[in-house]
């Protein structure tokens, strides 16, 4: 369960703005492994509202589903019914550090924008990143895969318009996410070899309401990105009068052109793979 976004009560409002991008990165990781991708069980860790799990149904055998928030899970099982009526996914409450599941029973996991709602000490190496990770490797098959959906720094400073109208809670943000090199660390700490950095620069992670510079006055707009239950009621106060002065100005839409300059070059997210050693 993330320890500052209510998602019981965001994931109403969850997939109105939200894509699941880099799903295509995915396959391409599962399918290197060499192992049917019609024969693998692949294990959605903090599954959401299931919009991966739905893009990667129809190219793998089958899906398990895990999350820790109820109102997620039930936005889930609503748009998949079909696929859990005919066996092709099945749907667990739990924790990604405390996985259900036995040693060694899946042959992949995806863990998409998930790991920074971990509480977690950077200077202590991040102990909770490797919780996760070490549960991880317990799960998967020998040679199995696992890819990760995450931003690198530059990418959280650097690729979404609207985090100059919140800098404290972007700030706050950017400090939840755990720099790539560190990842890699800790993957190879648990027994996991890193196999590679994919970036889908093209991809948006709001799709076309990303560009809406009017989105922020909308709370469910603003349920897309966990990041602005970081920001306090005098930031998003702040934020959303600014929002409104650029409007009134005619600046709004050169407002968000000008902060959105270098997520062509930087992309929004970045995929990590990694492998369990034998």
């Amino acid at each position: 369960m993330s320890s500052y976004e209510r998602y019981d009560d965001t994931s109403r409002h969850y997939d109105r703005t939200r894509v699941a991008i880099g799903a295509e990165i995915i396959i391409g990781c599962l399918a290197r492994r060499g192992h049917p991708l019609a024969s693998q069980t692949l294990l959605d860790a903090g599954c959401g509202t299931g919009a991966y799990s739905q893009a990667l149904l129809p190219h793998v055998g089958r899906v398990v589903a895990l999350d820790m928030s109820a109102g997620m899970l039930a936005q889930a099982r609503a748009k998949l019914a079909a696929a859990e009526n005919q066996g092709r996914i099945r749907f667990h409450r739990g924790q990604i550090d405390a996985l259900p599941f036995a040693e060694a029973s899946l042959d992949a996991v995806m863990i998409n924008q998930v790991l920074h709602h971990l509480d977690d000490d950077a200077a202590a190496g991040y102990p909770a990143h490797r919780r996760v990770l070490a549960e991880v490797a317990r799960v998967l098959r020998p040679g199995g895969t696992l890819v990760i959906n995450s931003c690198g720094q530059a990418q959280i400073g650097e690729s979404y318009w609207y985090y100059a109208l919140i800098p404290g809670a972007a700030k706050a943000m950017a400090a939840r996410f755990a720099p790539l090199d560190a990842l890699d660390t800790a993957l190879d700490a648990a027994g996991l070899q890193p196999a590679g950095r994919f970036v889908p620069v093209d991809a948006i992670c709001q799709g076309t309401a990303y560009f809406d510079g009017r989105g922020p006055l909308a709370k469910s707009w603003r349920d897309g990105d966990s990041a602005w239950a970081l920001a306090g009621p005098a930031e998003l106060d702040a934020a959303l009068d600014r929002v409104r002065t650029l409007d009134q100005a005619d600046d709004l839409d050169a407002f968000v052109a000008r902060h959105d300059a270098r997520r062509a070059e930087l992309g929004q997210i970045t995929f990590i793979a990694a492998t369990r050693r034998y």
